[in-house]
């Protein structure tokens, strides 16, 4: 959520949510008839559940988080009565800003780690079941529904439906979810795509298994841990050839 105030991260710590200890306030109900006052909860909400995914965050790296205490900083802020100067504040949550990013690149690295030897397991595993087939890549397939007739060029555009899951079936992405196939070129997705599709026929339907090099890497996307092994399931629903450029004129 994006703050109308523009609020960043530091400056959000200071001003903190009651609403986070709620175990502690008192319920009341408020009135929203008039605009000023849709307004004004408005700004309140939005800050505190800006708030609430930090503090959240926070917790689960492993940091612990005095609510009163941010009640009470949001309280003496809004009076403008501060018990630290501003100087002091900015100190103290540059550091804490510091200490989050260190935590947060730590899980990464072990994310990584965890990732490599995980998707190692899961490509000898899999390369050893009768029907995968590993090509000279380390790309893996197998055939789960044949098709027929031409296959796409990696210059061609196509329309798939899949599915995409970790080796631990945790689903990141579906054109089935989303209740639509998906069209791209073929060039312009990951190389275990480019490759893997080119093998297939239009009604065809594969499972693939990606090794992190013929995935995303090392990069990190958010749903998906860097070095990960990645398994989709590709249905190939059409082709769109690509137009061949013409020769220029003599």
């Amino acid at each position: 959520m994006k703050s109308i105030y523009k609020l960043s991260l530091v400056a959000l710590a200071v001003v903190g949510l009651s609403a986070c200890n709620q175990e502690e306030a008192v319920a009341k109900k408020v009135e929203l008839t008039t605009e000023a006052q849709k307004e004004a909860y408005s700004v309140g909400a939005s800050i505190g559940k800006y708030m609430s995914g930090h503090i959240k965050e926070q917790e689960e790296l492993g940091f612990a988080v005095d609510r009163s205490l941010i009640i009470q900083g949001f309280s003496d802020g809004l009076a403008d009565k501060t018990d630290l100067t501003e100087e002091e504040m900015q100190t103290v949550l540059q550091g804490l800003d510091k200490k989050l990013n260190d935590k947060r690149l730590e899980q990464a690295e072990a994310l990584a780690a965890k990732a490599v030897e995980e998707g190692q397991k899961f490509l000898n595993d899999n390369k050893a079941k009768e029907g995968v087939v590993t090509t000279e890549s380390g790309l893996q397939y197998e055939v789960l529904t044949a098709g027929e007739g031409d296959k796409p060029a990696a210059e061609d555009t196509v329309e798939v439906h899949y599915r995409g899951t970790l080796t631990d079936g945790t689903e990141f992405d579906s054109s089935y979810a989303r209740g639509e196939p998906a069209k791209f070129p073929l060039n312009r997705v990951i190389p275990g795509w480019t490759e893997g599709v080119q093998l297939m026929s239009v009604g065809a339907k594969y499972k693939f298994v990606i090794p992190a090099e013929l995935a995303y890497g090392d990069r990190d996307t958010g749903t998906i841990p860097a070095n990960s092994t990645l398994v989709f399931e590709v249905e190939l629903l059409s082709i769109e050839k690509a137009v061949a450029a013409e020769a220029p004129a003599q």
